[in-house]
């Protein structure tokens, strides 16, 4: 099965330091990650931001959930 993030966190050496970004925007899956564990909410997120969709969040998600397993699978 393919990732659903798969079409959506795009990475360029370039851009943001070669960090994951959300459809080739500046906007990294960090912000994202970093914005929501500090207290906003998903619609606060995409007010801030009304280039993002629900769907950009939740690949952000599962690109996190999965870069972790990978960790944890390497680390063992």
């Amino acid at each position: 099965m393919t990732p659903s993030y798969i079409d959506r966190i795009t990475i360029e050496p370039g851009k943001r330091s070669g960090q994951p970004c959300i459809r080739n925007m500046r906007i990294t899956v960090d912000d994202v990650l970093e914005y929501l564990a500090g207290g906003m909410t998903e619609e606060e997120v995409l007010a801030d931001f009304p280039e993002l969709t629900v769907e950009d969040i939740l690949a952000c998600h599962e690109f996190d959930a999965l870069r972790k397993q990978r960790v944890r699978y390497v680390s063992r």
